[in-house]
């Protein structure tokens, strides 16, 4: 299973599978790291392999979203590979949501809203451009995962914060909620 990341400035990359975080489970940050950024995204889950997809066609290609955080480890040359740094929930949702304009995705830090957007007109054409772009340079396979970054990466926590919670709801139904301990 693939992980395929479109950045907030077009650039696509891949992380691997042991990135992604689907239980909620406290995450320990190792010693050696300072600092986590995080990054909201959109994300889509193919139902259909493709390669070199048309944009207009890639609405076939994928039949479930969701929303999610990628985290980033600062000044490490690796920092997106992290095991569990990629905060894509099991549980997804019909496509047909991001049609609803009062479904709104919020990320919250220790309670507090840090960034959130509804799903908007645009959801599904971006996600569409997204499989298309990506399709061009990695194969995507049944189950693959194609991230949007929403936004440019922002801190998250440093060492000195010692402990956060963060959480992410969809329709106001949680998606994930759980710890970052340093």
């Amino acid at each position: 299973m693939n992980i395929t990341v479109i950045d907030s400035e077009g650039r696509i990359s891949c992380r691997p599978d042991t990135t992604w975080e689907r239980e909620d489970k406290d995450f320990f940050v190792p010693d050696e790291v300072e600092a986590l950024s995080y990054a909201p995204v959109l994300f889509a889950k193919m139902s259909r392999a493709g390669k070199c997809i048309g944009e207009k066609f890639a609405d076939r290609y994928y039949e479930t979203i969701c929303w999610g955080v990628l985290l980033y480890v600062e000044g490490h040359p690796s920092g997106a590979f992290f095991d569990r740094t990629s905060v894509l929930p099991a549980a997804v949702y019909s496509k047909h949501t991001l049609d609803l304009p009062e479904n709104e995705f919020c990320f919250s830090r220790n309670g507090e809203v840090i960034y959130s957007t509804e799903a908007g007109e645009n959801a599904r054409a971006r996600i569409c451009k997204a499989l298309a772009d990506a399709s061009k340079i990695v194969s995507q396979r049944i189950g693959d995962i194609v991230a949007i970054e929403l936004a440019p990466q922002q801190q998250l926590a440093s060492r000195n914060d010692g402990e956060i919670s963060i959480a992410g709801s969809w329709c106001e139904n949680p998606l994930f909620d759980f710890r970052i301990i340093f």
